[in-house]
């Protein structure tokens, strides 16, 4: 179902001052758009241009035919989580041209989510080495593109994942259904932190 996103602008409280930023990676075309649309509270900023011919000899859309534009940088939007912590949420371009800008977008990053299409996802294993590669917690997402329903066990074996990423299955049209992924990576840092010092303030790209 698609959700119906507001135009209207929501001031940030003045109380808030604590930001945490969060990556939304994973490969071409696997809804990080769409995501971070459906749940930011403000009118999501985004870099996303039309499709071309010339961009087909480029990128693979043999399985997103569907597709009309692409992210050409990154998307951002926001959700405060209460009075004062604010999550702020980017999405990284999926194409293995706009790779290089990965690491430096991971500067700073409290957590990432993996987007997933489970019926391509050998897409999702370099966004995974590169979240290992700079130990930064993820959890991974897969998204429903309708089709036949992959089973936890099947995804986790597919893509190797270690048993103590959590891995959820979303649809990123929904609002609820992506907030519920930020609260499952939110509880997973939570988890992870316990018993250690607050992570440091975040510093932005």
């Amino acid at each position: 179902m698609d959700s119906a996103i507001s135009d209207a602008r929501t001031p940030l409280g003045a109380s808030a001052d604590n930001g945490l930023k969060i990556v939304v990676v994973g490969g071409f075309g696997v809804g990080k758009t769409t995501l971070v649309r459906s749940v930011s509270e403000i009118r999501p900023l985004n870099t996303e241009e039309t499709m071309t011919q010339a961009g087909e000899a480029v990128d693979d859309i043999s399985e997103v035919r569907g597709k009309t534009a692409t992210t050409v940088a990154f998307d951002f939007g926001r959700i405060s989580l209460d009075a004062r912590n604010v999550l702020y949420l980017f999405g990284a371009p999926g194409q293995e041209r706009f790779w290089f800008l990965w690491d430096r977008l991971f500067s700073g990053t409290l957590g990432a989510v993996v987007l997933v299409d489970t019926r391509r996802i050998d897409d999702s294993w370099y966004a995974i080495d590169r979240l290992e590669h700079h130990g930064t917690p993820f959890i991974v997402a897969c998204n429903d593109f309708g089709g036949p329903r992959h089973s936890p066990e099947s995804v986790r074996e597919a893509l190797d994942l270690d048993p103590g990423v959590p891995l959820v299955f979303c649809d990123a049209r929904s609002r609820e259904s992506s907030k519920q992924v930020l609260i499952a990576l939110v509880e997973h840092l939570r988890t992870r932190y316990a018993g250690h010092a607050a992570p440091p303030r975040q510093e932005f790209v």
